[in-house]
């Protein structure tokens, strides 16, 4: 009989490398292990040799890279004998905290903006049994008002703020080297909250230096690009957005609660940040569909748009190893793909002649 291999899930995978105790009960959903893709034919059209890869986090259980560190916060709050969290969120944090909420049979309460969530994020949410709070405001109304709330209400607050979230999120960078064997020269990465970027360079980090019981793995850290939508940029315009507005929604936060954290990782690797308009971004995730059949919602594309830019102009160069994140799926948001694109189904008879003529005409 053969030992059985099942994945299961992150914190088991990297439990020396996480605060994952004895005793704990694990609130897994086999989150992780998502694919590492390289583009094929992107590189081409820039006429650049580059080696270009997504690490393609829509794969997760609930379809965006929240599942990583609400994997270790949920199981921590659990630990701790909370029977509630508590989110604010612009769809993915809400869909990941209810999944997990769900699978740890506690409650789950998410502050959302009112029509500011895309269908996909919001019927999740619905689905696993959360407690849906629709608030007048944007993403920083409600994170505002979690930290308020969670003063003297008896809930765990699951958003970035909480270190456990981080500490899971950074095991995509473990995940990018195990799988490459090598650590990346640059890694784009989406700038909403800024969680996601502050948590791949503690992973980076991390493998790249010994510690008393653990070796480093790699020699190097990568460079860290961080692209935002142009209109919600506060890392670009040097301090907070009041009114953020963008198609990316994922993105649609004007005052980041990691901001010292993602300016640490910008110093630290030598990196930049840039911002890119609701149409570039649009047009680089329908080119990402079309050209690579990799579907992601709109926030995750401009980790691409930002990678395009910089190796068309030589700010990346080539030769480079680069990897960008989506951090989410196109289902997520399906109607803002619908919209963008120019072919409509048609009704024709049910007839092998019918069909026939569909197809000729196409070709």
């Amino acid at each position: 009989m053969t030992t059985p291999t099942r994945y299961q899930g992150l914190l088991n995978r990297y439990a020396e490398r996480l605060p994952v105790t004895e005793g704990m009960q694990i609130i897994s959903l086999n989150e992780g292990d998502t694919p590492l893709i390289q583009l094929q034919n992107i590189p081409g059209i820039l006429k650049k040799n580059v080696d270009v890869f997504v690490k393609f986090e829509g794969l997760n259980p609930t379809g965006s890279f929240k599942d990583r560190g609400m994997t270790m916060a949920v199981t921590q709050a659990v630990h701790e004998g909370s029977q509630a969290i508590i989110c604010a969120s612009t769809g993915n944090t809400s869909a990941s905290a209810a999944a997990y909420a769900a699978r740890a049979q506690i409650k789950a309460f998410v502050l959302i903006p009112e029509g500011k969530i895309a269908m996909g994020k919001l019927a999740q949410a619905m689905m696993y049994g959360a407690r849906i709070i629709q608030i007048q405001g944007n993403f920083d109304d409600g994170m505002r008002l979690v930290k308020e709330v969670a003063e003297t209400a008896p809930v765990a607050i699951v958003n970035s703020i909480n270190p456990y979230r981080l500490e899971g999120q950074k095991t995509a960078a473990f995940e990018i080297i195990d799988a490459l064997g090598a650590c990346p020269d640059y890694h784009c990465l989406p700038v909403g909250n800024a969680g996601n970027i502050s948590a791949y360079w503690r992973g980076y980090k991390e493998y790249a230096n010994s510690t008393e019981t653990l070796a480093a793995v790699v020699d190097k850290t990568p460079v860290m690009c961080g692209y935002q939508a142009a209109g919600a940029a506060p890392f670009i315009t040097g301090g907070p957005v009041d009114n953020p507005e963008t198609v990316a929604t994922a993105i649609r936060i004007g005052n980041p609660q990691s901001w010292e954290y993602a300016w640490q990782a910008n110093r630290e690797s030598g990196g930049w940040f840039d911002a890119f308009t609701d149409a570039e971004i649009l047009e680089t995730q329908k080119l990402l569909a079309d050209q690579e059949g990799i579907f992601c919602e709109p926030a995750s594309a401009v980790s691409v748009s930002g990678a395009m830019k910089d190796i068309t102009s030589g700010k990346i160069p080539e030769g480079s190893l680069v990897v960008c994140t989506l951090t989410g799926n196109g289902l997520k948001d399906p109607d803002t793909a619908i919209a963008q694109c120019d072919v409509n189904p048609t009704a024709i008879p049910a007839q092998r002649q019918a069909v026939e003529q569909a197809i000729l005409e196409s070709l």
